[in-house]
């Protein structure tokens, strides 16, 4: 699917590519607490092992878990990942060495780490299964769409989720101030779909002290529609340093998405 449709577009995304960045973590929310077992915290690893990153996720399946691209890219090798709801005792968790389960990262096919907002989709297959009572939907094909044409957008809501205050590219030196490692929820409205700055392939949320917001919202983290478990997109980034006002989601509901993760990894949804 080509999401870059016409020439015009082409320019948008052009200077969307100057402004954007990865997100960072939720703001103006609530502790979530066991509202959302399902949702994770991620530490990317490399070959040696060693820590690169943290992302937020959904486990979607037994063995899957849902996450941004920019989260799973080279040179990530492997992903060590947590579902307690407080994970700020970094000793008590062994964090960011050894989480509750481990599991091996992939990317988006058509995925660009120069525009990375495009194809912003990535997985973990874990070595293994981390049964719960409930886990995250998948959305149907397109199933975002008819949003667009509701009246009264700021009505329609979404629950975002992800782990507090932090960096998703942290220097090394970051790691030892990075802030609490908290699952977080925030119920940011929508702002704009299909078209604008967002084109066809991703959200735009609100983020502000009455809503909360996913432009904080850990990039990867689940953007769930209303109170459901079906997840609309992941966080994937904010159009300023601050993320003042909106906060950027890329879509799961296409068909390259769709496709790729029920070809490359049908198996592992039926576990569920």
């Amino acid at each position: 699917m080509n999401r870059l449709r016409s020439v015009g577009w082409l320019i948008i995304g052009l200077l969307f590519a100057l402004m954007v960045g990865p997100a960072l973590a939720v703001t103006d929310g609530e502790p979530d607490g066991d509202r959302h077992p399902y949702v994770g915290l991620m530490v990317a690893q490399d070959a040696n092992r060693t820590p690169l990153w943290r992302c937020s996720g959904t486990l979607i399946a037994p063995r899957l878990f849902l996450t941004a691209g920019h989260c799973t890219e080279a040179p990530a090798a492997h992903i060590e990942i947590w579902f307690a709801a407080d994970v700020t005792d970094a000793k008590a968790h062994n964090y960011p060495f050894t989480g509750d389960v481990g599991g091996t990262p992939y990317t988006h096919p058509q995925y660009n780490p120069n525009a990375f907002y495009l194809y912003d989709l990535g997985v973990v297959v874990l070595d293994e299964a981390v049964e719960m009572e409930q886990y995250g939907a998948l959305p149907q094909l397109n199933q975002l769409d008819a949003l667009a044409t509701r009246r009264g957008q700021q009505d329609v809501t979404f629950t975002a989720v992800g782990y507090g205050l932090q960096q998703s590219f942290p220097d090394a030196a970051s790691w030892k101030n990075s802030a609490l490692r908290i699952r977080m929820v925030a119920y940011p409205h929508l702002i704009q779909i299909n078209g604008g700055i967002v084109g066809d392939s991703s959200l735009l949320l609100s983020n502000n002290a009455h809503t909360g917001g996913t432009c904080f919202g850990d990039s990867g983290g689940p953007n769930f529609i209303g109170n459901t478990n079906v997840i609309a997109g992941v966080t994937s980034f904010g159009l300023n340093g601050t993320c003042a006002g909106t906060g950027g989601v890329y879509r799961v509901d296409r068909a390259d998405d769709l496709n790729w993760l029920y070809d490359e990894f049908g198996a592992y949804l039926k576990e569920k």
